[in-house]
């Protein structure tokens, strides 16, 4: 497990806020030089800890601001039906992000579609036909409170 000191806190803080900066406004930031800023930044990448930068879309512009949990029961729970389920819910490009839960559902999905037509759709043509599915229960969101990809960490 890596250990972080204030100053790759303040770092990852700054990337995970805007990582297209400059590796010299992020040195004036830190007050460091570029060079100092340079080699944490690799350092976190190669220890793990960065693991790439991406573009966050907004859902309303692409047009899939329609947001659905998805609880998922299976019937069975042998590991074959589970590691299918898996491979099978990866090729879904509304499933955004996918969790293996305890409780009384085995998933919960996090889909991301234009609206109810489109859910419909995906329900009836992709998710209900996946093979060992139990059951489904959908929670459609109806407002956004907190959503953010960033990690706090503490020193």
């Amino acid at each position: 497990m890596a250990s972080f000191d204030e100053t790759d806190v303040k770092l990852l803080a700054l990337l995970q806020s805007d990582c297209k900066k400059t590796t010299k406004e992020y040195a004036l930031h830190l007050n460091l030089s570029v060079t100092a800023v340079y080699e944490r930044i690799k350092r976190l990448e190669r220890t793990g800890a960065i693991t790439k930068y991406v573009a966050l879309l907004d859902k309303k512009v692409v047009k899939r601001s329609f947001v659905v949990l998805c609880h998922i029961k299976l019937i069975q729970h042998s590991k074959e039906f589970l590691l299918q389920f898996e491979k099978e819910v990866q090729k879904l490009k509304e499933v955004v992000e996918c969790y293996h839960v305890s409780g009384d559902y085995d998933y919960i999905l996090k889909v991301y579609v234009e609206d109810m037509d489109a859910f419909r759709d995906f329900m009836v043509t992709k998710l209900t036909v996946l093979n060992h599915i139990g059951s489904t229960r959908s929670s459609f969101v109806i407002n956004e409170v907190k959503h953010t990809t960033a990690i706090e960490l503490g020193v």
